[in-house]
C-alpha cells in the first residue's frame, strides 16, 4: 500500500493561533519556490528603522489572509450562500498568491525595479505561468483576481474595502509594530459578512465593528506607513536605485547579485511583462522570482564602496541608519526654503546641481480612510433593505473619513539642519 503524505498541514500562526491549509492543492502552491520567496521579502519594507519588531514577512501575510478566507467561505455558507468546491478552492488560491508580485522590500521599491508595471500586473503575469505549468487549473482563480469572474463578492473578497488582504494586513501589521490602534476586530467583521445580489454586505449590527476598520486603517496610515521616518528611509532607497539605474545606464560597471543585476542593466518595462517587449515574459518572471530583499541589501553594501561619491556616500547613509531630515506639513513648501537647501547641500556634498535632487526633495502623500473609488460598503438592514454605510452610519459626518488628506514632506541631509 502506497503512503498517502497528509498535506493538510496546521500551522502555528502569531497572530490567529493554530490555522488549518484548505486542501492539498492550496498546499502544493504554498510549496512552490516563487511563494516561498515570499519568506524573503517584509511586509513593510524599512519600517524596522522606525518599529524594530516590523520584520515580518509576506510569506505570513499571505498565510493570514488565507486563514481569513477560510473562515469567510465558511461564514457565507453558514448563510445559505451557494458556494462550490470549485469557487471555494479558486478564492483560497487567488488570495493566497495575490501579494506574489511584490520586490524586493515591498512598496518601497514598486516602479523602480521594473518601471511603471504595478506588484499587480507581475502577480498576475506570475500566476498566469504557474497556470501553464498546472494545465489551466489556475483559471478560476484568475478570473476572481482580476474581477471578471461573474459572481463580483469572491473578488470583492479579495480587493474590496473589506478584503481580506486588509483584514489581515492591519491587524498582522498592528501586532508586530505594536501600534494597538491599528488592531481590528477581523473575527468579528467576516462574521458579519453576506451577500446580496452577489455583492458582499454587512448585517446591520456589525456597522461598528466597521467602524472601528476605517478609523484604525487611517491610524495606522499615518502611524506606520506614513510615519515620517518610514518615508525618509524608502526616500533614501529609492534614490539609490535612481544613482544605480543611472550609473548602469551609462556603462559603470556595479557589483549586484545576478538578478539585480538584470534589471539595473536591462530596460525592463510594461511590454515585457505583456509579452511585447525585447524580452519574454518568461525571462522577466524567471529574473524577477529570484529577487528578494537580500539581493538590493547586499548591493548597497557593496556600493557602499563605490567609486561614485553620490552612490557611495547614500549607500553609506543606508547602512548607518543616518537618514534624510524630514518635515511634514499641510502646504506645499516654499521655493526659497528648497533653493536654501539645495545651496546647502551643494556646498556640504560637493555636488553639482544636477545632482541635488539626491539630496534636496519634496512630495506629497495621501490618506484616505475609506476608498470612494472602491465598492462602497453595504449594509444589510432587518428589513432586508441594503444601505450604503455613508447613509447610516454617523461617522461618515466626519471629513476625516470621507475626504483624501493630503500633506507635503521635504526631505534634505541633516547636515542642512
Amino acid at each position: 500500500m502506497e503512503y498517502q503524505v497528509n498535506k493538510r498541514k496546521i500551522l502555528n500562526d502569531p497572530v490567529y493561533g493554530f490555522i488549518n491549509i484548505p486542501g492539498d492543492f492550496v498546499f502544493d502552491l504554498i510549496e512552490h519556490p516563487w511563494v516561498q520567496r515570499l519568506r524573503n521579502v517584509k511586509q513593510l519594507g524599512l519600517t524596522s528603522f522606525v518599529y524594530p519588531g516590523a520584520t515580518h514577512s509576506r510569506f505570513q501575510h499571505s498565510l493570514g489572509a488565507l486563514h481569513l478566507m477560510d473562515l469567510a467561505i465558511r461564514t457565507l455558507r453558514s448563510k445559505g450562500v451557494m458556494i462550490s468546491s470549485s469557487e471555494e478552492e479558486a478564492t483560497f488560491i487567488a488570495i493566497l498568491l495575490h501579494d506574489m508580485g511584490h520586490g524586493p522590500l515591498s512598496h518601497a521599491l514598486e516602479n523602480s525595479i521594473i518601471e511603471g508595471v504595478s506588484h499587480e500586473d507581475i502577480t498576475l503575469l506570475l500566476m498566469q505561468k504557474i497556470n501553464e505549468s498546472y494545465s489551466g487549473k489556475l483559471d478560476l482563480a484568475i478570473d476572481i483576481f482580476k474581477g471578471t469572474y461573474k459572481r463580483k463578492f469572491f473578488h470583492e473578497l479579495i480587493s474590496g474595502q473589506l478584503d481580506m488582504d486588509r483584514l489581515d494586513y492591519l491587524r498582522r501589521d498592528s501586532f508586530f509594530t505594536g501600534v494597538i490602534e491599528g488592531a481590528v476586530g477581523s473575527d468579528r467583521i467576516i462574521r458579519m459578512l453576506n451577500v446580496v445580489d452577489d455583492s458582499l454586505v454587512i448585517d446591520e449590527k456589525g456597522i461598528y465593528s466597521v467602524e472601528k476598520f476605517i478609523i484604525a486603517r487611517r491610524m495606522m496610515y499615518w502611524q506606520v506607513y506614513m510615519h515620517k521616518t518610514v518615508l525618509s528611509s524608502e526616500n533614501l532607497l529609492v534614490r539609490i536605485l535612481k544613482r544605480a539605474n543611472e550609473l548602469a545606464a551609462r556603462g559603470v560597471d556595479l557589483p549586484a547579485t545576478p538578478a539585480l543585476q538584470f534589471f539595473l542593466y536591462n530596460k525592463v518595462g510594461f511590454a515585457d511583462i505583456a509579452g511585447k517587449g525585447k524580452y519574454s515574459s518568461d525571462q522577466i518572471a524567471e529574473k524577477f522570482t529570484q529577487l528578494d530583499d537580500s539581493d538590493v541589501r547586499v548591493s548597497i553594501k557593496y556600493w557602499a564602496d563605490s567609486s561614485d561619491r553620490i552612490l557611495s556616500d547614500l549607500s553609506k547613509r543606508m547602512l548607518r541608519r543616518s537618514l534624510y531630515a524630514i518635515e511634514l506639513q499641510n502646504e506645499p513648501f516654499a521655493e526659497k526654503r528648497l533653493n536654501e537647501l539645495r545651496k546647502c547641500a551643494a556646498s556640504r556634498m560637493n555636488i553639482d546641481p544636477e545632482s541635488e535632487d539626491y539630496y534636496v526633495f519634496t512630495n506629497s502623500i495621501s490618506n484616505l480612510a475609506y476608498t470612494p473609488d472602491a465598492t462602497e460598503v453595504k449594509i444589510l438592514l432587518k428589513g432586508g433593505k441594503t444601505a450604503d454605510i455613508s447613509t447610516v452610519s454617523d461617522m461618515f459626518e466626519h471629513r476625516f473619513l470621507s475626504e483624501r488628506i493630503t500633506k507635503y514632506f521635504l526631505c534634505y541631509p541633516k547636515e542642512c539642519r
